[in-house]
């Protein structure tokens, strides 16, 4: 998380821990015993030293967009002000565009075993959406004391056959909270999942000085509101950074349908013994396919396909300006491509396009 010292490189760095319109709030490495003991003589000297920044213009000019994560070099610090300016980014580990974020290590997803109930399928989507990103996973399922430990055991073993290991959490009791919080020392981490589940309490619980608001559950439709609004990365007290990040109740399935497959740890353990009969297979009514079989999420690859196929057939028309057909939302998170008028064909004709024609017509009897 730190970099090199002040003293070492004569620069100061950090780490932007949230983004405010064109404003960057860093947040700077804890720096050698020289700096610390400046800034206990210095009230203006802020420790530990969180900095409101602009970007240097130059980095404007060049395209460099500045992100929640990213490492930064600062320049001309004004202590008592709080302000600096944003010189330089440093090289990404690691690249999120949702939600958009730098060097991130892992993702902790995070769902409820009741109220809101589990959901199977939501939660598979939830953890393709983060298999894609190519990083950890660590799942999380709090609210465990509104089971009994027999229900608990049942998930639990249902999950080992998806290739998952959770962890059992009870945010209100204080549950298991210390042994998640041991899996985020030292990392970056986006936390991600419904709204609901209970992610800000965790925040709140594991840092103190986070404060985010709880929503409660939606009694009607047994979700949860909305409560955060956009991405921040608040520090552990064990070291490391916690990212929340905006509720999202379903994420996209923009993956590419060959890719699909290797976002399900048990089809990835039956690829690792075995090979399809061709190599652009997509398990479904193939022969000799090593994948395809009586495995519970099977009926979940088949689905979530049909939705990638869908994606990348709705980019190709949208980049064929001869396309004929359009997605069209039907609410309730469903959608579907329907015919496109003829361009222009059902428009009313202005006013002065009609004028123009009339003047036209008149040069031409004459």
């Amino acid at each position: 998380m730190t970099g090199e010292n002040f003293a070492t490189t004569g620069q100061l760095l950090g780490t932007v821990v949230a983004v405010q319109a064109n404003f960057y709030r860093v947040h700077l490495d804890q720096q050698d015993g020289e700096m610390r003991e400046m800034g206990k003589q210095d009230s203006h000297l802020p420790y530990p030293p969180l900095l409101l920044c602009t970007r240097r213009t130059r980095l404007k000019k060049i395209g460099q967009q500045v992100m929640v994560g990213d490492r930064v070099v600062v320049e001309e610090p004004d202590w008592a002000g709080g302000r600096g300016a944003i010189a330089d980014v440093l090289p990404r580990q690691s690249e999120l565009d949702r939600p958009a974020i730098a060097n991130v290590n892992q993702i902790l997803l995070v769902f409820a075993v009741a109220d809101p109930p589990l959901e199977p399928y939501q939660l598979s989507k939830f953890l393709i959406k983060a298999e894609s990103t190519g990083l950890d996973v660590l799942l999380c399922l709090n609210k465990s004391d509104l089971i009994s430990p027999q229900e608990q055991q049942q998930v639990s073993d249902r999950l080992l056959g998806w290739g998952y290991q959770p962890i059992f959490i009870s945010v209100k009791d204080g549950i298991n909270t210390d042994q998640a919080s041991r899996y985020l020392s030292d990392k970056i981490t986006v936390i991600a999942g419904p709204s609901g589940v209970g992610k800000s309490s965790l925040i709140n619980t594991l840092i103190d000085s986070a404060k985010l608001r709880v929503g409660e559950v939606s009694g009607k439709l047994a979700r949860g509101r909305h409560t955060t609004r956009h991405i921040e990365l608040f520090e552990l007290p064990s070291g490391g950074m916690l990212a929340d990040t905006p509720g999202f109740n379903q994420p996209d399935m923009d993956c590419m349908p060959e890719e699909l497959i290797h976002y399900f740890p048990e089809a990835r353990k039956r690829l690792a013994v075995a090979s399809c009969r061709f190599s652009d297979c997509l398990h479904r009514d193939e022969p000799e396919c090593a994948v395809r079989g009586d495995w519970e999420r099977y009926e979940h690859y088949l689905e979530f396909l049909d939705a990638a196929i869908a994606h990348q057939t709705h980019l190709h028309q949208q980049a064929d300006p001869e396309s004929t057909m359009k997605l069209k939302s039907k609410g309730k998170g469903q959608s579907q491509y329907e015919p496109k008028l003829e361009s222009k064909k059902y428009r009313r004709i202005s006013r002065k396009t009609q004028l123009q024609d009339l003047q036209e017509l008149y040069r031409d009897e004459e």
